[in-house]
């Protein structure tokens, strides 16, 4: 069997790719570097030339030979990788007629926890939104805390609508239901203690991000201060990086994007440093695609400290327009597909109907004009 051909798509903010064989079977993946998905397919599109006549068997081999070649980094350059390597998965998955959780060493659980992440808005459509997530029968679930008005906030008032809107969260479901807050990295080493260390009182899940992705001292210097279970990692891209925060960051949870850190092939070897350090974790999944989702579900399936997967309702459009199925949810959990390889597949016309996002990346401005974290 050999590589005949490659094909990327970009759709909504999504870059899917396909690889084709001369036997016929295809493979899908997708890179979820959503910022710039023109730049990871023209990657990707590069990538596919070289592998063209090689045996798509061979996936650790050519996530060698890519992440090696001209000695480049880069979320869109692993994004390339991460989708290509799905779908050589997919490939040997429909080749031995076997779902990919099946080849990677079985079930270690019977359904995937979903974790949905909340809409935002003011502090009691939140704990509304809370609230409708636990009776559709979510036992964990993620707020995006830190909105772009509290930049425009006084310190003080800032931390104080934090708190209060955590609180209100909490009071709203309880505490039987698993609360991950996401700081979203707006928040510095010196200020983030503070509010972490007030929110503990609500005992969240994991507190996400207080910081820029920009040092691993940084998050170091947070997580030294605090109490509360630490996590990091959506903006991250190889085992070395991830390493690096579980030894000297004490990060509880990591946040592999299997679009950006490498595929099913790495986000593994991450899953096993993390439980090698007694660390959970809680993939990025918001705002993958359909594929993207279907590849994580296939790692939570056979993955031991695979706890809690994010997730945004995609059984609508534009999620629902670009695949035959997406990956379905039942009581709060994603259910384990048996089909062959990644058990996802595009929908062409759909795709040809869902043009990309045209709206450049933009900085949020505080009152005086500066750039804000994120």
């Amino acid at each position: 069997m050999r590589i005949e051909h490659i094909e990327t798509y970009v759709a909504h903010n999504w870059t899917f790719v396909e690889v084709t064989t001369d036997t016929g079977i295809v493979g899908v993946g997708e890179s979820t570097f959503f910022g710039f998905p023109e730049a990871a397919a023209s990657i990707a599109d590069a990538f596919g030339r070289s592998l063209l006549g090689t045996d798509p068997m061979r996936a650790e081999h050519h996530w060698l030979s890519a992440y090696r070649a001209k000695s480049m980094r880069g979320m869109a350059i692993m994004g390339a990788i991460s989708a290509i390597d799905q779908a050589l998965w997919d490939i040997r998955g429909k080749y031995f007629e076997a779902p990919v959780w099946q080849l990677l060493g079985g079930q270690v659980r019977d359904g995937v926890r979903a974790m949905p992440v909340l809409p935002t808005g003011t502090v009691e459509e939140v704990a509304e939104h809370a609230t409708a997530a636990v009776r559709a029968g979510f036992s964990a679930i993620k707020v995006l805390l830190f909105q772009d008005e509290h930049h425009d906030l006084r310190y003080g008032a800032r931390i104080d609508d934090l708190v209060r809107r955590a609180r209100a969260v909490r009071d709203a479901v309880g505490w039987d239901v698993d609360i991950a807050i996401e700081l979203h990295r707006n928040l510095s080493p010196g200020d983030s203690p503070l509010l972490i260390n007030e929110l503990a009182s609500m005992r969240p899940y994991f507190v996400e991000d207080p910081c820029a992705p920009d040092s691993v001292m940084s998050f170091a210097e947070v997580a030294s201060k605090v109490s509360v279970p630490m996590a990091a990692g959506e903006r991250n891209t190889s085992i070395w990086e991830f390493r690096e925060y579980l030894e000297h960051a004490r990060v509880a949870f990591v946040r592999p994007d299997v679009g950006v850190a490498g595929g099913i092939t790495h986000v593994r070897k991450i899953c096993a440093i993390a439980e090698a350090h007694h660390a959970a974790i809680a993939p990025h999944a918001v705002p993958s695609g359909p594929v993207a989702t279907a590849s994580q579900v296939q790692l939570g399936a056979c993955t031991p400290n695979w706890d809690a997967q994010e997730h945004r309702a995609q059984d609508g459009s534009p999620w629902s327009d670009v695949v035959e199925n997406v990956a379905r949810i039942e009581d709060g959990y994603f259910v384990i597909p048996d089909l062959p390889g990644l058990g996802i597949s595009l929908d062409h016309e759909g795709l040809k109907n869902t043009p990309p996002l045209d709206k450049p990346p933009t900085a949020h401005l505080k009152a005086d004009g500066t750039v804000a974290l994120r």
